[in-house]
């Protein structure tokens, strides 16, 4: 690791590695934003190797509170992350069940925008993989009070705008990225 960059505890440090080998790419990018960077975070290229989701799980597992009972987002982005947090959860003896939000509800089978285990009344952990500015988090958020249950945690692998932290205390949710930008030798936002 470069000396530039912020001290981190172990768990955390290890994960950074990771999503610097594996996740950040250089180049001249446009963000779904409509803006430009000349880096970008594919954090899916973590989240779906098994030593990757490892160091997100053990990371997250730090993070999320022992009520949370359900873990889940929107899909795709959420998907690996909530389902390998899960499951390495299990492996540890504390039982989380996944869900998804899906973008579109569905109109035959079993209806709506939630798919999976998730039940009216959970404490839920919205996670995502990264995020800039927190829209995708906070349709889930809405998905998941309609159907019943409560957001109560918001955890993401890369926070790289700064603004979700804003929004989820505006909604009484806590709020901890597993890294942010500056940890990543970055400026929020750039």
């Amino acid at each position: 690791m470069s000396a530039s960059l912020p001290q981190l505890d172990p768990l955390r440090d290890a994960l950074r590695a990771h999503v610097l080998q594996h996740s950040l790419k250089r180049g001249d990018f446009t963000l779904k934003s409509g803006r430009k960077s000349e880096w970008f975070l594919d954090t899916k290229q973590t989240a779906c190797r098994p030593d990757g989701i490892r160091c997100v799980a053990s990371v997250a597992l730090e993070l999320i509170p022992e009520s949370v009972t359900a873990i889940g987002g929107l899909t795709m982005g959420a998907d690996p992350v909530a389902f390998g947090i899960a499951a390495i959860a299990a492996e540890r003896g504390r039982h989380l069940r996944g869900f998804s939000v899906r973008k579109e509800a569905k109109d035959h089978g079993v209806t709506g925008r939630i798919a999976g285990a998730l039940l009216p009344g959970d404490k839920v952990a919205i996670v995502e993989d990264t995020v800039t500015r927190g829209t995708s988090i906070f349709e889930a958020v809405s998905a998941v009070r309609e159907f019943g249950a409560e957001p109560v945690f918001i955890t993401v692998i890369v926070d790289r705008g700064g603004t979700c932290e804003a929004m989820a205390r505006d909604a009484g949710i806590d709020y901890r990225p597993m890294l942010t930008a500056p940890d990543l030798g970055y400026g929020f936002g750039s």
